[in-house]
């Protein structure tokens, strides 16, 4: 049990940020599980609910992995299949610094980061030590049984995510040059003065 709380990379992954932040609006991923654990590298959920029952999610988006964030501990990423512009609504908490999972060029374009950790890194260690184990579930979707490995033998509920804005006050901003009028500086003051940070969190439960 516990909470973790991410602040959101809106700015450097605009497109993730507003795929993940319609996933919570739409109540996606309450009563999800975190359904891949591996200690010492990452927690994965958001796409199956408890007895590995796969969600049907949205178009997958664009990878922005090249945005220059670092799948560095802490840090959430979008996880996907090999296809490079695959992500949907799944996501993983590195637990260490993983350089591996980092965009280094087209052919090795890795994760995206959209956020990290401020409170509850406590929470994610202790959730990649749990237990796990190799399961095979049959599928719907592709009419034959998956195996999957790495699964906690007890089931770790998303009991609900949801997402807080809170407005920045920028004060500190530089002024417009002495070219600029003074019309001009009042109108940068007034529509930049605030800037809106996103919070995630995450209530998390066992069965």
């Amino acid at each position: 049990k516990g909470d973790i709380i991410i602040q959101l990379e809106y700015e450097k992954a605009p497109i993730t940020c507003k795929n993940f932040i319609k996933y919570v609006d739409d109540q996606f991923y309450n009563g999800t599980i975190f359904h891949r654990v591996i200690p010492g590298f990452m927690i994965q959920g958001g796409g199956f609910k408890d007895g590995m029952e796969e969600k049907a999610t949205r178009a997958p988006i664009k990878n922005e992995a090249n945005n220059k964030l670092e799948n560095q501990r802490g840090t959430i990423s979008m996880a996907r299949t090999r296809e490079i512009n695959s992500a949907s609504s799944q996501f993983f908490i590195n637990v260490v610094d993983n350089e591996f999972l980092n965009y280094k060029d087209a052919q090795n374009y890795g994760y995206a980061v959209f956020g990290k950790v401020i409170s509850g890194m406590d929470v994610v260690d202790q959730i990649s030590k749990a237990k796990t184990q190799r399961i095979s579930v049959f599928s719907k979707k592709y009419n034959r049984h998956i195996p999957f490995s790495d699964v906690p033998k007890d089931p770790i509920f998303i009991k609900k995510v949801s997402v807080i804005r809170k407005s920045i006050n920028q004060d500190a901003l530089k002024e417009k040059t002495t070219e600029e009028s003074e019309s001009d500086r009042k109108s940068t003051r007034l529509n930049s003065s605030h800037q809106i940070i996103s919070y995630a969190v995450f209530c998390l439960k066992k069965k």
